[in-house]
This record gives C-alpha cells, sequence and structure tokens, in this order.
C-alpha cells in the first residue's frame, strides 16, 4: 500500500517559508494569493494487512516522528 503524509504548519504558528513565497507571487502578479502555508508531502510504501492497519501504523510514524504535534498538523491517507 502506499501512505501519502501531508504535514503542514498549525494555524497560528508562523510560516516564514510561506510569508516569503506569498510575497514573492504578490510581486510577479498574483496579488489575489492570501494566507499562504507551506508545508511537505511524504510518500512511502508500508506492507500491512490492511488499510486499518496501515493508518494505524502511519499514524503513529506521525505522531512520534514525521510531524512535530506542537507546531504542525497532518493527515494522511492510505492507497492500496
Amino acid at each position: 500500500m502506499r501512505a501519502i503524509v501531508y504535514v503542514t504548519p498549525k494555524e497560528g504558528v508562523l510560516d516564514p517559508q510561506g510569508k516569503v513565497v506569498e510575497r514573492s507571487l504578490h510581486t510577479l502578479g498574483y496579488p489575489g494569493v492570501k494566507d499562504l502555508r507551506v508545508g511537505k508531502v511524504i510518500e512511502f510504501t508500508i506492507e500491512a494487512a490492511s488499510s486499518a492497519e496501515a493508518e494505524d501504523q502511519v499514524r503513529q510514524m506521525c505522531e512520534r516522528l514525521l510531524a512535530n504535534p506542537v507546531i504542525e498538523d497532518f493527515r494522511l491517507e492510505i492507497v492500496k
């Protein structure tokens, strides 16, 4: 199965990279861009007996390593 994890800064957490990208897009002529946040996508293959087991394992990975629970949120997808 394929796991896809999306990690983004929590609401209210300063995102300097997001601000730089937003300002750059404004400079390039896209003034309508607002509240831009930069995150990361982590994709990998995982072996598990079921989608539920894979989701449980990936959730644990996120909580323990892939996302910093103090400043980041995550969501995940399991694709067969």
